[in-house]
């Protein structure tokens, strides 16, 4: 395959600095072992995440000069709804500060309390918020998702029968609405095909079903679409986000990500009556329908990264990259999530330390050790990022993955060279590693703030030998 180079120029750049391995050390124990709460500074190579860190075009830094500050009916509100209609097909849209934001307003207006909300695995995030609005989460996703060895193609791909399943227990009308993730994160940044997107669309017609999607990666769901599925690959990729989108009755959408700006979300809808009931919450927590919780600037350069987002020689280069880093992991050996997805590349490590039990924390110490490493900061996603269930115990996913995070048009293939050797170096050593445990823990989406200390200080303290100061010392 030939080379794909970047479909850009690079004018601006941010110095960077690689740190010493007693300050890694410092600052990993400061942290309490969460890659969260490391400062910036500390960091080599960030890829804790691809939610707000890409780099921003000339047009979109030209488009913000032009915002319109007004507090109400800005004229980059309408930018934004334009470019929403002409790209995704959707008549409405309410802005939110971020996709959280989004998360939080659609649950609070389409759950009843005791209802049940179907989805293609979650996302800590939005079943929080589903859980918050009363609603039950059930997972109705193909088996092949939590196979992280397993080569499907569309691994997101809803589980029909599942679904179809739970319908038939619960009743139609106790589903508030299913929530199709395209691409799904937490199973590695798969992607849904069309074909299954068309076979949910009849399900759901034939109970009255909302279907919504968290569209936060669409464009390179269709990028996988144009690759992978018969009819699609001589299409350009916005045609076929355009087709994908059309089966949606709304979607949630983080403007961190496939909109390639720095802060910013939305809802998109076809319903009204939906749009009139976001709008008087969107007052209440967010701010204006017409900005919620975002300048005119910020609305303006998200009005131009949706467009560029569906570009296919952006993609073609975007996707190429993940799957360059992808590629070398796995020429050492390294147990990935295949194939390699579109925004990250996400380690196997429950495969990666399989001498650590789950309730040992591998992928969070898998991800501290990378940063001890050589200051790359990845982020878990595993047992701490599943959280605990309604009886306080913890829940034990399938998939124990470290993600290694990508941001758009930031860094180049010798910075993923970098990431290769970090991540194969510790892989040479993984027996030495030993786990981590909590030593705090907030009631909610714990992977953000809780703090660990290493397992290896509990066994040194029993022996009567002096605390080792990091996991694997």
């Amino acid at each position: 395959m030939p080379a794909i180079a970047e479909p850009y120029r690079i004018k601006m750049v941010e110095p960077i600095t690689m740190t010493t391995r007693e300050q890694r050390e410092a600052a990993i124990r400061a942290a309490g072992y969460n890659t969260f709460l490391l400062r910036s500074e500390d960091v080599y190579i960030d890829l804790l995440t691809d939610s707000g860190t890409s780099a921003m075009s000339d047009r979109q830094w030209s488009a913000m000069m032009m915002g319109d500050e007004a507090y109400a009916g800005a004229r980059s509100f309408d930018h934004l709804v334009e470019s929403v209609r002409e790209s995704y097909g959707f008549p409405y849209v309410c802005p939110t500060h971020q996709g959280r934001g989004a998360e939080h307003l659609i649950s609070r207006i389409l759950i009843t309390p005791g209802q049940h909300v179907p989805g293609n695995m979650y996302f800590t995030t939005t079943r929080v918020h589903q859980e918050l609005a009363g609603g039950t989460f059930h997972d109705v996703i193909i088996d092949e998702a939590h196979d992280p060895s397993s080569l499907h193609p569309f691994k997101g791909n809803v589980d029909l029968d599942k679904f179809q399943a739970l319908i038939d227990e619960v009743g139609a009308d106790q589903i508030a609405y299913i929530n199709v993730a395209v691409t799904v994160n937490m199973a590695g940044g798969q992607p849904v095909s069309m074909a299954n997107i068309r076979a949910v669309r009849e399900i759901c017609d034939r109970y009255g079903i909302i279907m919504w999607s968290d569209a936060t990666r669409l464009a390179e769901n269709a990028y996988f679409i144009k690759e992978r599925e018969d009819g699609y690959a001589d299409r350009p990729v916005a045609e076929i986000a355009r087709e994908m989108l059309s089966h949606f009755d709304g979607i949630t959408m983080s403007g961190k990500k496939d909109c390639l700006v720095n802060i910013g979300g939305f809802l998109a809808m076809r319903d009204e009556a939906i749009l009139t009931k976001a709008r008087e919450l969107v007052v209440v927590f967010e701010g204006m329908p017409t900005y919620g919780g975002l300048a005119g600037r910020d609305l303006d350069a998200m009005a131009v990264g949706l467009r560029e987002a569906l570009d296919d020689d952006y993609l073609a280069h975007r996707i190429g990259q993940v799957r360059y880093l992808g590629e070398r992991l796995q020429e050492a050996g390294v147990p990935i999530v295949q194939p390699v997805g579109g925004h990250a590349v996400f380690i196997d490590a429950a495969a990666f330390l399989d001498h650590l039990p789950q309730d040992e924390l591998p992928a969070q110490t898998l991800a501290a050790e990378i940063f001890l490493d050589s200051g790359v900061r990845a982020m878990e996603r595993g047992i701490v990022s599943a959280g605990r269930d309604a009886d306080g115990n913890h829940r034990h996913p399938k998939l124990e993955l470290v993600r290694l995070t990508i941001p758009r048009r930031v860094y180049t293939n010798s910075h993923m060279d970098v990431v290769a050797e970090s991540v194969i170096r510790v892989f040479q050593r993984r027996k030495e590693i030993q786990g981590l445990k909590f030593v705090y823990e907030p009631p909610t989406l714990r992977f953000f703030t809780s703090r660990f200390e290493p397992l290896a200080a509990d066994a040194a303290l029993e022996e009567g030998r002096p605390e080792p100061a990091l996991a694997g010392a």
